[in-house]
């Protein structure tokens, strides 16, 4: 079976400097957040290549016709309604606004910052999936290494993890792909892909444009604009020797009989 590569893009307002202290407005998030998914138009128009735009309806509203259009291609699923602030009535909210918009079922949750909230209201709100267990630690944000690094069932509801090592389980985010020397990154998604039969990686359309006016640390914002627009186009292009990228709830379509089997 050919491996399959869960390339995602978390495509959201622009909010992170406000957990720095930086002041920004909703404007400001909009409009960085808007740059950075016009800078990934290039690369999400390849039709050899199929990702999972998890987005909040709260972008979606603001540019319904981008969206729209992207859904014709690529999986459109839930960032819930606002990347700021979260209510229990957003996950259902935000997946009927975006199922508005796209005219098509929406059946994905990736939560922002990934942020643990109760199986059961993800379920209640009509979700057949939820993509945000990052099976690692990070420190002052969570630490899962107790949870599998493969597709799972938890409650009835498939969970799909983000990707790590396959030793020591180093996160292989947004964060790693800025920060690690290209070879080594690329090597460790390489041998997760081969162990786990799949890859499941996360970006934001904001990282590639100019942020470092927005006071945040270097190691967020290291190779922003063209250098990482270049660096993903080389994943996507190395990637594809290895295996075949398709979006998450193909995946979990796939998969659902196996992971049946794996209940946790």
């Amino acid at each position: 079976m050919i491996p399959k590569i869960l390339l995602s893009f978390d495509v959201e307002e622009f909010d992170m400097p406000l957990e720095y202290g930086f002041k920004i407005s909703h404007d400001q998030q909009m409009q960085v957040g808007k740059l950075g998914l016009d800078r990934l138009m290039p690369t999400l128009l390849d039709t050899t290549i199929q990702t999972t735009l998890f987005t909040t309806a709260n972008f979606a509203s603001h540019y319904p016709d981008e969206i729209k259009q992207l859904s014709h291609q690529h999986e459109i699923a839930s960032h819930t309604f606002y990347h700021s602030s979260y209510s229990t009535a957003d996950l259902k909210g935000s997946r009927e606004r975006l199922s508005e918009i796209i005219q098509k079922e929406v059946f994905g949750l990736r939560m922002p910052r990934m942020k643990q909230v109760p199986v059961a209201d993800i379920i209640h709100a009509g979700y057949a999936y939820d993509a945000s267990i990052h099976p690692t630690w990070i420190p002052g944000r969570y630490n899962n290494l107790h949870l599998p690094r493969k597709l799972y069932v938890e409650e009835g509801l498939f969970r799909v993890p983000a990707s790590v090592s396959t030793f020591c389980r180093i996160p292989l985010f947004w964060l790693s792909f800025k920060n690690f020397p290209y070879s080594l990154y690329l090597q460790l998604a390489i041998q997760s892909l081969k162990r786990e039969g799949f890859l499941s990686l996360y970006f934001h359309p904001w990282e590639f444009v100019d942020i470092h006016a927005y006071g945040l640390p270097n190691y967020t914002i290291k190779g922003c604009q063209s250098v990482l627009f270049k660096k993903l186009n080389q994943l996507i292009s190395d990637l594809k020797l290895h295996g075949e990228f398709i979006s998450y709830n193909d995946y979990v379509k796939s998969q659902s009989n196996h992971a049946e089997c794996n209940p946790i």
